[in-house]
């Protein structure tokens, strides 16, 4: 049965880590060292994650597709790396479009809700 977008909207995929869990704790220290790989006992170290837990979770990130693994290393994966720098970067732009009001009417007339048939 077919649900309304807005419904899909809602729903809670889990794909983003709730603070405080093992997988935030692992995914934030991966995004914080982007440009290094780690083993999973330097990941237990830096973390304070239980070793044991470690794995688990890493493998439960890797099926989500938040981190890659190679060998016996781990490292935050390009589509995490992706999403921050994109959103790094349409926050950098509306940071600079601060000062300047946003035309609202005027944008609104060229506006497409895509929800809206337009046939």
């Amino acid at each position: 049965m077919p649900i309304s977008a807005d419904r899909f909207d809602e729903i809670d995929d889990d794909s983003t880590p709730t603070p405080g869990t093992n997988a935030h704790e692992i995914l934030s220290f991966l995004e914080a060292n982007a440009d290094q790989a780690f083993t999973r006992s330097e990941i237990a170290e830096s973390t304070g994650v239980a070793d044991g837990s470690v794995g688990p979770t890493l493998v439960r990130l890797r099926e989500a597709g938040r981190v890659d693994h190679r060998g016996h290393y781990w490292r935050v994966s390009d589509h995490v790396r992706s999403v921050t720098a994109a959103t790094g970067h349409a926050d950098a732009v509306a940071t600079s479009h601060e000062d300047e009001p946003i035309a609202y009417d005027e944008w609104q007339d060229y506006a497409v809700d895509p929800r809206e048939d337009r046939d």
